[in-house]
């Protein structure tokens, strides 16, 4: 006999779980029983929505579910944060809810929430164990709903009674999952490649590896096409690659969207292709595409969702691309690639900014001097325009980015980034409205040992938003404005290493002394508040904006 804590511990040991990131609730007091001795390291946090973003980036750098357990009520609606960020990023991630006692249900107990109603929009599957003999059941169906297909975030309710109840009930098993593909795929997309005057591969979504990335590679070489990165999967390809030519982001090369809209045939490998990748829709048209597609995805029911393809192929992208990578020539489209290639290296060369510490030098000299597996985590806002735009990714599994747009996901990626290398430098890039959003789990850094050198662009306003006021309502400032803490004293508080930089050529040695802190570390980046995006001042858009 076992209660429902030590149930739920074995089955996580069972499934491989060696982290979980909480903030302890009375609702769930036999799960954290459970792991007490179970050998699982249970990194305890400020607030559910910077946990459940650090379990969200465990589940993007290793594949695995990452594993999140929060309280009842305003506990589950903090973290609720994170599992959009799951979702919209198709991250693996399973949110374990302390709930009330189940046989008050309905009595609008205290804290009592409707969890299939509340995450119903959010989730991939949202279910409650009311019996305790039944979690390696759900346990189990969990995990593999969070790794099927599309992966995405489950959340499973536990009810306060179920979990410190006992029963006598088997561990889990765990299937063989096999994913055979036809050699029929191969030859269906190599003969619409053939028949290309102008290809573009477009890579991204969820399953990738330092393997898919070499046989990427490999197929682009081979058949020397152009491939391009889809919104923050910048670390899908070496960026130094000759055939490598761009991201698909908010603030895309012009020249890159142009591309896709005259490329003959795309690509899609493992990405959704959704609103970002394709500028709000308007670079093809879901009603008439005018172009062959052959899209590849985990999930079938991703296939045709917006844009009908020519050639739909439900698997992940990096078995497919096992086969790519040996298939023999199909033809040549060396001037269309090393026009593109071109385009891309006069796209990151760096435009100047106004002030005297500039943005698009702090990224360059980053991307220069950083060891080539330092991961970056950054969440977002215009200051991570120039992240995106300067820095060169160089492996795969050093781009820590929400796809959904979070605010404030940087900081908690960063710990777990820490957390789970701790031989390697972590950065987190952040606005200022940005790092405040999470910047409470500073402590979490320091209790578990994360280390990581957090650089908060600093320009005391909401700048993403400033920019969209500006060009709307140009002059009249409402909301935006920012009274800041001074941040480099704020390391200091929580017994970091903190310091200010207002010059460009000061940068790289507080970064060096940053690093031999050893600790958490904060560099504070005075920016100047006409540094409004790259390649735009605040006075040029208000201007523009006032002549229309």
């Amino acid at each position: 006999m076992r209660h429902g804590g030590s149930i739920l511990s074995d089955q996580l040991v069972k499934l491989g779980v060696c982290r979980v990131f909480s903030v302890p609730g009375e609702s769930f007091l036999a799960a954290l029983d459970g792991l007490y001795d179970s050998g699982i390291q249970n990194v305890v946090c400020r607030q559910e929505g910077g946990a459940a973003m650090m379990a969200e980036a465990y589940g993007k750098m290793t594949g695995q579910p990452g594993v999140c357990f929060v309280t009842r009520g305003p506990g589950a609606t903090n973290a609720s944060a994170g599992v959009h960020i799951a979702m919209q990023d198709s991250t693996p991630m399973v949110l374990f809810v302390g709930q009330i006692d189940n046989r008050h249900t309905d009595r609008e107990t205290f804290q009592e929430v409707d969890y299939r109603a509340m995450f119903g929009g959010l989730a991939k599957w949202v279910a409650q164990v009311d019996h305790t003999n039944r979690l390696p059941e759900y346990i189990g169906r969990a995990f593999r709903v969070a790794m099927s297909g599309r992966p995405g975030p489950v959340v499973l309710a536990l009810p306060e009674n179920m979990l410190s109840a006992s029963a006598d009930v088997p561990d889990l098993r765990l299937p063989e999952v096999l994913h055979p593909m036809s050699a029929d795929v191969t030859q269906a997309i190599m003969h619409a490649l053939a028949q290309s005057l102008k290809p573009l591969v477009v890579v991204g979504g969820p399953h990738w590896s330092r393997e898919a990335q070499a046989h990427l590679q490999a197929f682009a070489e081979t058949q020397g096409v152009p491939v391009a990165a889809g919104f923050r999967r910048q670390d899908y390809m070496d960026n130094h690659h000759a055939h490598y030519v761009g991201d698909l982001n908010v603030g895309v090369n012009p020249k890159l969207a142009a591309r896709v809209r005259a490329a003959d045939t795309l690509i899609l490998l493992g990405t959704r292709f959704g609103d970002i990748e394709t500028q709000g829709y308007t670079l093809i048209d879901p009603a008439e595409p005018a172009k062959t597609i052959v899209h590849v995805h985990a999930d079938p029911d991703e296939l045709g969702r917006v844009y009908a393809p020519d050639i739909a192929v439900a698997a992940t992208a990096p078995t497919v691309l096992k086969r790519l990578a040996d298939a023999a020539p199909a033809g040549n489209w060396a001037d269309w690639t090393s026009d593109a290639r071109a385009d891309y290296e006069a796209w990151v060369t760096p435009q100047e900014s106004p002030g005297d510490l500039k943005q698009e030098e702090v990224i360059r000299w980053l991307s220069d001097n950083l060891p080539a597996d330092a991961i970056l985590a950054n969440g977002a806002g215009n200051y991570a325009a120039w992240l995106h735009r300067y820095f060169v990714y160089k492996q795969y599994g050093t781009c820590l980015a929400p796809t959904s747009g979070s605010m404030g996901y940087g900081f908690p990626a960063a710990i777990s980034a820490s957390l789970e290398h701790p031989d390697r430098t972590v950065v987190c890039l952040a606005g200022d409205g940005c790092f405040q959003m999470t910047c409470n789990e500073l402590s979490t850094a320091v209790q578990h040992g994360a280390r990581p050198i957090v650089v908060v662009m600093n320009n005391g306003r909401y700048g993403t938003i400033r920019m969209h006021q500006e060009k709307t309502y140009p002059g009249r400032v409402s909301g935006t404005a920012l009274a800041n803490p001074d941040f480099a004293a704020l390391a200091r508080a929580y017994g970091g290493h903190g310091e200010v930089v207002t010059k460009t050529a000061d940068f790289p040695a507080a970064f060096a002394r940053a690093q031999d802190a050893g600790t958490l570390a904060i560099i504070e980046c005075k920016v100047d508040e006409e540094a409004l995006a790259t390649g735009a001042t605040l006075s040029a858009v208000r201007d523009a904006a006032m002549k229309r």
